[in-house]
């Protein structure tokens, strides 16, 4: 098997000596693992970055064996964000999330497109909320879309609107700009319960029905917007 494909790089691991098993999401092919020999040179290492646009040629004489990737840097992404602590850690962050809820060589053109659109929204402010929103379209493609707006029910205390879920056992509040898509809200807890409620989300409904546990790089970026 032989094919050409541009892709972000999700996940690289250390194989061997010299090289690395690395993941990308892809155009065509959606997430593809392979082998990358040499990867540890210093001609390489220094742009194979999490997050960063490569285009790739993929070889492989087994389908169900891993294939070999010979890749050329195809957009520097990450690097832009080095000295920004938050969106470096969110960078990670999100393309870990794409790791972890996509399945191999099950191509989505929805789920590349949205990579492309997560650096746009990255450059500029309120980029936060913006990245709540893009994570519930993420969960949407991937077949599970919360429809918060469906199930939310709504109170009014003290002449303000509050929306919730509830159940036999608790009583959950929607922060309002999820229900009102308002991507412009600067309350920094409104956003933070918004990047609980989806962590909650993925733990109740993916991770632990599955034995997975909660990804360490959402963990970390969590920590690192509450500093």
């Amino acid at each position: 098997m032989l094919w050409s494909d541009s892709g972000y790089l999700l996940s690289k691991n250390k194989f061997g000596e010299n090289s690395i098993i690395a993941e990308f999401f892809t155009e065509n092919h959606g997430k593809i693992p392979g082998v990358i020999y040499g990867a540890t040179s210093k001609k390489i290492r220094n742009y194979l970055q999490i997050g960063n646009k490569f285009h790739i040629n993929y070889v492989s004489k087994n389908e169900n064996k891993i294939g070999y990737l010979n890749i050329e840097i195809e957009k520097i992404l990450t690097p832009l964000f080095f000295e920004h602590k938050k969106k470096l850690s969110c960078i990670v962050s999100s393309m870990s999330l794409i790791k972890l809820l996509t399945v191999d060589s099950q191509s989505n053109i929805e789920i590349y497109k949205i990579i492309d659109d997560f650096y746009y929204f990255l450059e500029g402010k309120n980029w936060i909320s913006k990245l709540i929103f893009w994570e519930l379209e993420l969960l949407k493609l991937v077949g599970y879309d919360l429809e918060l707006k469906k199930i939310a029910k709504e109170e009014i205390i003290d002449n303000k609107k509050f929306y919730f879920v509830s159940n036999s056992n608790e009583k959950k509040y929607i922060p309002s700009f999820l229900i009102e898509k308002n991507n412009d809200i600067v309350d920094f807890d409104e956003i933070f319960n918004g990047l609980k409620l989806i962590s909650d989300y993925l733990d109740k409904s993916i991770l632990r029905p599955n034995n997975i546990s909660h990804p360490k790089s959402r963990i970390d970026f969590l920590n690192i917007i509450k500093q």
